[in-house]
């Protein structure tokens, strides 16, 4: 069964930091592209960060370039984003997806507030 779960999401102060972790069952992980999703109360689902089946090419939205490092572990079928300087603005659930897999997991929220 394909399935994602995504988890360390948690309660942070502005300019904190927390790393997220994706793991995926029921399919091959390190053959696909893996993107990092969020979506904000009363906002749509957006792309913050990408990475390439072999993590050697990633891409990161402008809101986010300079502060969130997107990397993955195959051999543990996971992916992990690093956010640092948070703000605010980051506060949303956090969603990972496989391009070509049309399966979301859970979601892990975030929550920047002093």
């Amino acid at each position: 069964q394909v399935k994602f779960v995504e988890s360390g999401g948690d309660l942070v102060q502005p300019g904190g930091s927390l790393t997220l972790s994706c793991t995926a069952f029921g399919f091959r992980f390190s053959a696909y592209d893996v993107s990092w999703y969020r979506q904000a109360p009363g906002k749509g689902r957006e792309s913050v960060a990408t990475i390439n089946h072999s993590a050697d090419s990633t891409n990161y939205a402008d809101a986010v370039k300079g502060r969130f490092t997107i990397s993955r572990d195959n051999a543990k079928n996971t992916a992990y984003l690093h956010m640092n300087n948070l703000n605010s603005e980051d506060t949303a659930m956090y969603y990972c997806l496989a391009h070509g897999i049309s399966k979301w997991g859970q979601g892990t929220q975030v929550t920047v507030s002093s």
